[in-house]
């Protein structure tokens, strides 16, 4: 698990003269930084460099034996990935640039200035994470065989687009990056929440905070907590969210409904991994992983000059979109299923079955409240409902106040199997079949093979691009399906 604070790896600080690796120690210690090692020998850090892996190194131009310049192909051939930043006197900048060249990462001129130090650290730390975030992400798209993990146990759903959002969720869950959720109100941006803390695997809680409707003294309180006499009220201290996340996952919801203000203090806070409880001169850290949800468009609010430009571009970089429910209908008939389950019990009443349209009819409805309007129409259909299966019938009574939406498609589905209990007449079943037809109301048939195609894309959809499974599904081997997939795209290029 990566700490905001300690890299997962150590940070290496290679200098020939220990008072300077003694100040850049306790640079490193009051910035948080605790994970580290010091190495004063070009000998020494050839050694480390060939046992462990470091996070970043800080290497010394000029050293006895080996220098700055001998170890810097070493180190890009043996660690290839870890950032080396070189450290120089103000006469060696031009060999610096020239091995920023060569693969190093920054460079520091001495005497070395504190902020510059943590600084590019801090920002070779985040490249590092993000390039391994990358990695997995890409290795992940690549797995044909991939499923979601544990984490994501709440979140129901069939949809392609949301197993590729949890692919990206897992990808970045270990590192220490700030996570934004964006979609509309009732899409679920705080289950995501919830399983990104829990693919971080991370130790401390999981503390959300609704920050819509709070001005900046109320921010601040909730956020930061106050100590003993800060204001009128204060008797005693009190914990701020961020200090109860420590170790954990900090959710603000609602983050584009912040002042202008407030969005000050949560950038310092963001940038620093500090802040100041009300009526405190002693900066406090926080080790908590940021994840941040809205349904506003920052983008927008931007450009209105009410959010500020520096703190939508440190969220925007790992932006997560949950697709509204009318863009995912097939997950409809598996939330349905399990708000049933749960809203039978909490009533106390038998869960009904649904009729065998019900799933379609919905379907065609625009669901503005998305799954949150779902779990609140199925609980109100099921306390009106009386006995036989589930239908619309319920619903219009209920949710509609004897209206149905008028997104909703309206064909007949009163019939007496319906609500009695009894099976459909055979006409009835012929008829109710042929309108789900695949070829029903088309007023050209398609050929054979548009039918083929889209039976293998459907089916493919349906499993999530896997085709192994696709093959199994429709009856035929992988070759044989990889080989219309192959003889498809060199006709449509």
């Amino acid at each position: 698990m990566s700490n905001p604070l300690n890299p997962r790896k150590p940070l290496l600080l290679v200098d020939d003269e220990p008072f300077i690796l003694n100040a850049m120690a306790v640079t490193l210690e009051l910035a948080g930084l605790t994970n580290y090692r010091l190495c004063s020998s070009s000998d020494d850090a050839e050694r480390l460099i060939g046992e462990t892996d470091f996070e970043a190194v800080t290497l010394d131009l000029i050293m006895p034996g080996k220098s700055g310049r001998d170890l810097l192909p070493l180190i890009r051939e043996r660690q290839p990935e870890t950032p080396v930043i070189i450290v120089t006197g103000t006469d060696e900048v031009e060999t610096a640039v020239e091995m920023m060249r060569s693969g190093a990462y920054d460079f520091l001129t001495k005497p070395i200035d504190k902020t510059r130090l943590v600084t590019s650290l801090k920002n070779a730390v985040e490249s590092r994470e993000i390039r391994d975030m990358n990695d997995s992400l890409r290795q992940r798209m690549l797995d044909d065989n991939r499923e979601s993990s544990e984490a994501f146990r709440d979140i129901l759903t069939d949809n392609p687009r949301m197993h590729g959002i949890f692919g990206y969720v897992e990808a970045l869950a270990e590192t220490s990056l700030a996570v934004l959720i964006t979609g509309e109100s009732g899409v679920g941006k705080e289950l995501l929440a919830q399983a990104v803390h829990r693919a971080s695997g991370r130790g401390g809680p999981f503390v959300p905070v609704n920050i819509a409707g709070l001005d900046d003294h109320l921010f601040s309180d909730t956020m930061f907590g106050h100590r003993k006499g800060a204001f009128t009220g204060a008797a005693s201290d009190r914990r701020g969210m961020v200090e109860k996340a420590s170790g954990g996952t900090l959710f603000l919801d609602e983050i584009g409904d912040l002042s202008s203000e407030s969005q000050i203090k949560l950038l310092r806070l963001l940038q620093e991994r500090e802040y100041y409880p009300l009526g405190s001169d002693t900066a406090s850290r926080t080790d908590a992983r940021f994840v941040f949800a809205t349904n506003h468009d920052l983008e927008d609010l931007v450009q209105k000059k009410e959010f500020r430009q520096d703190l939508y571009y440190r969220l925007k970089s790992h932006r997560v979109k949950i697709p509204a429910l009318r863009e995912r209908p097939e997950d409809i008939p598996l939330l349905m299923d399990h708000f049933l389950d749960l809203a039978a019990r909490d009533v106390g009443k038998p869960r009904p079955k649904a009729a065998r349209r019900l799933y379609a009819q919905l379907s065609s409805y625009s669901f503005p409240g998305n799954v949150r309007e779902l779990q609140g129409m199925v609980i109100d259909a099921l306390v009106r409902h009386g006995s036989g299966p589930l239908t619309m019938k319920s619903f219009d009574m209920g949710f509609y106040d004897g209206e149905l939406p008028k997104s909703v498609s309206i064909v007949p589905f009163d019939r007496p199997g319906d609500h009695s209990g009894q099976p459909p007449s055979p006409n009835q079943d012929s008829r109710d079949s042929r309108e789900l037809n695949y070829f029903h109301r088309r007023e050209t048939l398609p050929t054979l093979k548009k039918v083929t195609d889209d039976l293998i894309e459907e089916t493919l959809t349906r499993h999530k691009g896997n085709q192994t499974r696709a093959a199994e599904s429709l009856g035929m081997t992988r070759s044989a399906l990889n080989k219309r997939l192959t003889r498809g795209e060199r006709k449509d290029t």
